[in-house]
Order: structure tokens, then sequence, then C-alpha cells
């Protein structure tokens, strides 16, 4: 990502209506950690979102993808999930899971998960989904 592509992602989410990134309330918004602090989360504005306290109250310490789940992953808006992924690849590229083949998730990734129950729940256990992209969450 450049510098310019940096500002106009920026730009973009000024533009976003000041409501919850995730229902659209717009009451009772306070700032919420894209990656909650207690999971390795930085204090930065690139991991920061409006959120609605219902919302930052049920969702706790879980990451976005294991809080959504897999129906309402989707409804994310464009450049939230954007933002949370690239909060994301630094953390696959530190822990050396960022090339892992599908076929090698079983061995290499899911024994290191702490979201085994999330997948066994969905039927998707050794399967690649957006839960596996929060598997380096701390």
């Amino acid at each position: 990502m450049t510098m310019s592509g940096t500002i106009r992602e920026w730009e973009k989410e000024q533009e976003l209506l000041k409501e919850c990134v995730f229902c659209g309330n717009t009451a009772g918004l306070e700032m919420d950690h894209l990656i909650p602090r207690s999971r390795g989360g930085p204090d930065s504005a690139d991991n920061m979102v409006w959120s609605c306290k219902p919302c930052n109250t049920s969702r706790n310490n879980r990451g976005v993808f294991e809080w959504l789940g897999l129906k309402k992953k989707d409804n994310l808006h464009r450049l939230v999930a954007g933002k949370y992924l690239k909060l994301l690849l630094p953390l696959h590229q530190a822990a050396g899971t960022i090339d892992i083949a599908e076929k090698d998730l079983p061995q290499q990734l899911c024994p290191k998960c702490g979201l085994t129950e999330v997948c066994q729940r969905n039927g998707t256990a050794h399967e690649l989904t957006c839960f596996c992209l929060e598997s380096v969450l701390s």
C-alpha cells in the first residue's frame, strides 16, 4: 500500500456516515478497536471504528469475523473489512502463517488457532474460512 493509497482510504473512511460500522445505529456511539487491545490490537487510528454500545458490548474481545459469523461477515463495509485485513496481515507474516496451503491447515494452522470450537460449531473444522484470518489473534 502506498502513501497515496493510504490517504485515499482515509478520505473514503471520512465519507462514511457516523454510525456503528456493524449495525448502522447512530445512537450511543463509541470508538471500538477492530483488534481488541486485550488480543494484541494497537491503540491507533488504523485500529479504531465507530461502534454502538450494544455491538461493542456483545462483541467483547472477539475478532470481528468470530463475532459476526459466516452469514453476517459479508455485511461488513468494504472499507472496514480492508482496514481489518491490513491489521491482520502483519500478524500472519510475523507468525509465518501467510503461505500455508489449504491442504496443510489441519497440521500447521489449526493446532495454533484458538477458534477450534467456533469452526466445529459452524461445521468448518479444518476448512479455510474467515476464521483462519483471526487465528493469529492472541
